[in-house]
């Protein structure tokens, strides 16, 4: 990692050098100051990825250098070094992913909480609105961006695990589509000290071509970060197509993992879309390029239509694994067979199409061709059919089961009801009539943070829960975690009810300010105080596991009485995950079946969940 940053800054070096030799070289005033730190920004990741040894084994082949695969930490160095280093082990850049994730998030969260603080009264209290512009704007992608990291730190580290591979199927480009966005990170905070942006997360053009030059380090740092979305997805979709476990068919992969690889074909296909758009307006900036400005004969709604073709399917991106997780846990904690597994799988393929149909629903209010809102709106509402058998599904596993209430079940069941908050909401903007009085409203504020907690938040903390045992080998404290989350629930739901209410009364989103007359104050102030609950209560999730670490009991070898076949192997999971390949000879969710078996070891022995003592000593209903 230090070696990264030191190569960053010798890249940072080296584009500055070098644009201000080219313009001296033809003739141009030497300095300018934004031409020489974009195209310095171009070269700081490439610095950054030789720094921390991205590219080493690529460079080595280039020169006829055999580079056989790492496996371990490296030589005379403790096992947490690897941690803070480039490596190929699956588990340990997924671990890579989940912290990093969660550290951007933290970040993301205390803008939030600045700038809440800042809307509690009327009036202005603290913030500038140039600076409060920039703490929203970076609020929302820094916070897409740590969601993107915790999907992909969900999928390296389970999706070799439950489909019974050793590792990804390109290790090298695992461990380059992680490091890739650390210095991505580290451009879009750059943006700080270059006047911030003041467009919000989407950058929407012209706005975007006309102000100050800190846009330039969020769209290019944004553009990199793409490309570990884009080699990340070939990465698990030829994994989860060549590597699966002898017998496991397509409809007997576990129902993750088919989330995983909807959500894929997705960034594969569209993430090029938001890296094209953000590129046009760095261009423009610099090169004087037409795009957008209707000056110089361009189309501000271009860039709504590039933009929005990825960042409306993103939201799949983030909740689909989400909702994989979901469907995941359910069978487990309900002791019943997942309900209508293959509509489950299927639907998660019919929602990764749709997302491709939906685009310009976010764009009602934005001059569009009338002939095309009512189509968009109608494609829209579809989403409604493949997202309602999900809950269908969940519903009927739940029903009539033996369930029991640990931490983990707890998040999974608070991310239906919050979900469903989300997809109640969402019809009124789907629709032309009510979007185009909601649009730019608190209203779409409140929808867009129940879709993301419900989708993506309260699953991501259930899978923590649940796989903690298995990544750490120690069980966590259970109160501290129905304390986490008590207190993101009860807070997220006061938080999230007040935004919409707020929005239907006339509050306004994006801005430092609000009238007195709209006599929205006492709302502002419960949303302030429920967004610091929910962040306090985080913040005592996130101590439970660092002391867990180190102080919570050994976990049992399989603590829910689980029939994946992960929790067949010692935890900590070993650097090889599985010495000889099981065969799967039946049903992943087969839980209250008499003589069903899942998965058979090589010695012969399958899980016997009902046996397992851990799981009879659990409440059961």
């Amino acid at each position: 990692m230090p070696r990264g940053l030191v190569g960053m800054a010798i890249g940072f070096i080296l584009g500055l050098v070098l644009t201000t030799t080219l313009r001296a070289l033809l003739g141009l005033e030497p300095w300018d100051a934004e031409s020489a730190w974009v195209i310095a920004a171009f070269f700081a990741p490439i610095g950054f990825l030789l720094g921390v040894g991205a590219l080493t084994d690529w460079l080595r082949w280039v020169g006829g250098v055999h580079t056989p695969e790492q496996h371990g930490p490296p030589a005379r160095k403790p096992a947490w070094f690897r941690y803070f280093g480039f490596d190929q082990n699956h588990k340990v850049i997924g671990i890579q992913y989940i912290i990093t994730g969660i550290l951007v998030m933290g970040v993301g969260g205390t803008l939030a909480m600045i700038f809440r603080t800042e809307l509690m009264f009327e009036g202005l209290q603290f913030l500038r609105p140039d600076t409060f512009n920039t703490l929203i704007s970076m609020h929302g992608i820094i916070m897409i961006a740590s969601i993107l990291l915790g999907v992909g730190g969900m999928a390296n580290y389970l999706v070799p695990l439950l489909l019974g591979a050793n590792d990804m199927a390109f290790p090298r480009l695992n461990g380059f589509a992680f490091w890739i966005t650390v210095p991505s990170a580290i451009l879009i905070l750059m943006s700080i000290f270059f006047g911030g942006w003041d467009t919000g997360w989407t950058g929407y053009a012209p706005l975007s071509v006309r102000t100050v030059m800190g846009i330039n380090f969020f769209m290019i740092g944004m553009f990199f970060f793409g490309f570990s979305s884009i080699l990340g997805s070939i990465n698990l979709i030829v994994t989860t197509l060549r590597m699966r476990a002898p017998g496991m068919t397509l409809f007997r992969m576990p129902i993750f993992v088919w989330a995983v690889f909807a959500t894929s074909l997705i960034q594969l296909t569209a993430t090029q879309f938001i890296g094209l758009s953000f590129l046009m307006v760095v261009l423009e900036r610099n090169l004087g390029m037409g795009f957008f400005e209707t000056a110089a004969g361009g189309n501000p709604i271009l860039f709504q239509h590039l933009f929005w073709f990825y960042s409306h399917p993103a939201v799949y991106i983030f909740i689909l694994p989400g909702l994989g997780v979901v469907s995941e846990l359910l069978p487990v904690f309900s002791r019943k067979p997942l309900f209508g597994y293959k509509w489950i799988a299927l639907s998660s393929l019919a929602i990764a199409l749709l997302g491709f149909l939906v685009w310009a629903h976010h764009m009602f209010a934005a001059g569009m061709a009338d002939a095309l809102r009512l189509p968009f709106m109608y494609t829209t509402m579809l989403v409604a059919v493949p997202t309602g058998v999900k809950f269908f599904s969940w519903l009927g596993t739940v029903w009539r089961g033996k369930l029991f209430f640990p931490t983990p079940m707890l998040f999974v069941l608070a991310s239906i009801a919050v979900f469903l908050i989300g997809g109640l909401t969402g019809p009124p903007l789907a629709t032309v009539p009510t979007d185009l009085h909601l649009h730019d409203s608190y209203f779409v504020v409140g929808h867009f943070h129940a879709t993301m907690f419900g989708g993506f938040v309260f699953p991501f903390f259930a899978a923590l829960y649940y796989w903690y045992p298995k990544i750490s080998g120690r069980m966590y404290n259970e109160r501290l975690g129905q304390i986490h989350f008590g207190l993101q629930t009860a807070g997220f739901y006061i938080m999230s009810l007040t935004m919409a209410r707020a929005g239907l009364l006339g509050m306004r989103r994006r801005i430092v300010d609000y009238d007195p007359a709209l006599h929205l104050q006492t709302m502002h102030i419960i949303m302030t105080i429920a967004g610091f609950t929910i962040f306090f209560g985080v913040l005592i999730g996130l101590y439970n596991l660092v002391m867990s670490a180190r102080r919570g009991p050994v976990a049992a070898m399989n603590p829910w009485g689980s029939r994946s076949p992960e929790w067949l192997l010692p935890s900590p999971v070993p650097e090889h995950n599985y010495p000889e390949p099981f065969e799967v000879v039946g049903d992943p969710y087969g839980y209250g079946l008499p003589g069903s078996v899942y998965v058979r070891m090589n010695g012969g022995h399958h899980a016997e969940p009902a046996h397992d003592p851990a799981v009879a000593a659990l409440p059961a209903r």
